[in-house]
């Protein structure tokens, strides 16, 4: 059977397609001239996806205390927990069917009966392992709010830490990013663009109180939709150059790790759905009618990643999808170079009933 990198989201198995370097025509979502893999000639995705197969449990093999209503098929877990192909279910039986035809051989149930990974119940492998020690992240969401703000235990910080290492990001000296906002018509001058000196800065999503963090924009775009800017606004917007060669911790990617890498995979599905909350969390904005409380979780986290050592964080923007923010944690990392003045002249509104 012959697939296609084109038939993967994740980008380890697409690299790997890649470096095969064979150009041709895919049987499973039908592309044309794209790199392709052979599962009859081809061995270098076998023992990946055999590592991953190892971690799961058949229905005729689960402990007792197992819950059984969370049991999947491969092709469920496959393609809901670790969101690894771009083609559907059957497609997905189909085609690990064929790159994992050995084990299919010795093993058929693995692929066609329920399955489940008995370590996400086991409560002395998830109290060493999981991120989260109680594995609710909404339990270290209440605790840092309202119990035990700076000295909480509920988050295992070795782990944390572990998770960041694979999920980090580069940025060269140069590279240049943007902030804005509202303004005049006259604008700020460019000493002006920068982050509240230490003391005036306000609570961020990545910053407490007083704590000051420069955030910044992949984009003209994007600044606009981050200052909530509206018709009629004046919005300053200033150039903001790097200046020396950073590393940041990657919170897009924090929950798209693959499992193919060298992370153990066990230890990976167990923090998957943690790792997936924190990267919303951190992208998410506050309505009018919240509470800065609502930034403590992710400020914690923001604080242990700049404790270990990391320039900021990267994170998605919930206000532009095709757009990224940078927090920065050293302020002087940045140098801004020049400021433009926008008018906006016209805003779109997305929105759906929440009755719907």
């Amino acid at each position: 059977m012959i697939c296609c990198e084109k038939c993967f989201k994740d980008a380890e198995i697409k690299a790997i397609i890649k470096g095969i370097n064979i150009i041709g025509d895919c049987e499973i979502c039908n592309k044309k001239n794209v790199y392709i893999y052979n599962t009859e000639k081809n061995m270098e995705l076998v023992e990946h996806f055999n590592g991953l197969l190892e971690i799961y449990t058949t229905s005729d093999s689960f402990p007792e205390d197992f819950p059984r209503e969370k049991a999947n098929l491969l092709k469920d877990e496959l393609n809901d927990r670790w969101d690894i192909f771009t083609i559907d279910k059957e497609k997905i039986y189909t085609l690990v069917k064929n790159i994992c035809s050995e084990k299919y051989s010795e093993i058929p149930d693995l692929f066609d009966l329920p399955i489940g990974i008995t370590t996400l119940y086991q409560t002395g492998y998830l109290e060493e392992n999981s991120l989260i020690k109680t594995f609710k992240w909404e339990d270290f969401v209440e605790e840092i709010k309202t119990v035990n703000r700076f000295h909480t235990n509920l988050v295992n910080t070795k782990v944390l830490e572990m998770f960041c290492a694979y999920a980090t990001t580069s940025y060269r000296k140069g590279q240049v990013f943007y902030r804005g906002r509202i303004s005049s018509s006259e604008g700020y001058p460019v000493d002006k663009m920068g982050a509240p000196p230490p003391g005036k800065a306000s609570d961020g999503r990545a910053n407490p109180l007083g704590i000051s963090c420069l955030y910044l924009a992949n984009d003209i775009e994007t600044t606009f939709h981050e200052v909530r800017a509206s018709v009629y606004d004046y919005v300053s917007i200033g150039e903001f150059e790097l200046l020396e060669d950073i590393e940041v911790v990657d919170f897009i990617a924090l929950d798209r790790i693959s499992p193919f890498s060298a992370i153990d995979i066990e230890l990976h599905s167990v923090n998957k759905e943690h790792l997936r909350k924190i990267s919303n969390e951190i992208a998410k904005p506050l309505r009018r009618g919240d509470s800065s409380l609502d930034y403590l979780p992710t400020q914690y986290i923001a604080e242990f990643v700049k404790s270990i050592g990391h320039k900021g964080i990267r994170f998605k923007s919930t206000r532009n999808e095709r757009g990224f923010n940078l927090a920065v944690f050293d302020i002087n990392l940045f140098n801004c170079t020049e400021v433009k003045i926008y008018d906006v002249k016209s805003i779109k509104y997305d929105y759906d009933s929440v009755d719907d």
